[in-house]
């Protein structure tokens, strides 16, 4: 009965160990938050992940980066307009703001300005099936197979689109006035 009692008590412990190792939630992250230095004091808008590195974008053309979530960098983004979103795709990050602002990089690090085409703000862009999407301002949507090449879509609406996402084989934009578009 003793030994029986020792390795339940073993076991109790090594239950507790893993918990506390993986956060009080029991190991589902979003629980416990943990306040980060990001050296701006500048609002950040939107943040992706890819290729091993957390981007986020804001006001000012500000970009940083971290490989882990807790350390992060300023990068140069060539740009003082504002970037309000950021996604990750087919090895590039495309960034998007202020006045049609589209930036593209490799590897986070290096930023090159594209032609996107508008003025219009684009406030939010995503990637899937081998497309990249950006949103915006007055219902534009724009599409690249690339980050590089942009192409306007009709979105049959004028409503400010403030942010798309993609899964299950549809991208799905969303904004002012309920809007809501779906496109395969």
């Amino acid at each position: 009965m003793k030994t029986l009692r020792l390795y339940g008590a073993g076991l109790l412990l090594a239950l507790l160990l893993a918990l506390a190792a993986c956060g009080t939630s029991g190991g589902g992250g979003g629980v416990a938050w943990t306040p980060r230095i990001s050296w701006t004091t500048n609002h950040l808008y939107g943040v992706t992940y890819g290729n091993g590195l957390f981007v986020a974008v804001g006001d000012g053309g500000t970009i940083r980066t971290s490989p882990n979530g807790a350390t992060w960098t300023p990068q140069a983004s060539g740009t003082t307009n504002h970037l309000l979103g950021v996604t990750y795709g087919n090895g590039t990050f495309v960034a998007v703001g202020l006045g049609g602002t589209i930036l593209t990089s490799p590897n986070g690090t290096t930023w090159t300005p594209r032609t996107s085409g508008t003025g219009n703000w684009l406030w939010g862009v995503a990637y899937g099936n081998g497309t990249f999407v950006a949103v915006g301002e007055r219902g534009t949507i724009l599409t690249s197979p690339d980050g590089v090449t942009w192409t306007a879509q009709a979105s049959g609406t004028s409503n400010l689109l403030r942010g798309v996402a993609y899964g299950n084989s549809l991208f799905v934009a969303v904004g002012h006035g309920g809007t809501i578009l779906t496109s395969p």
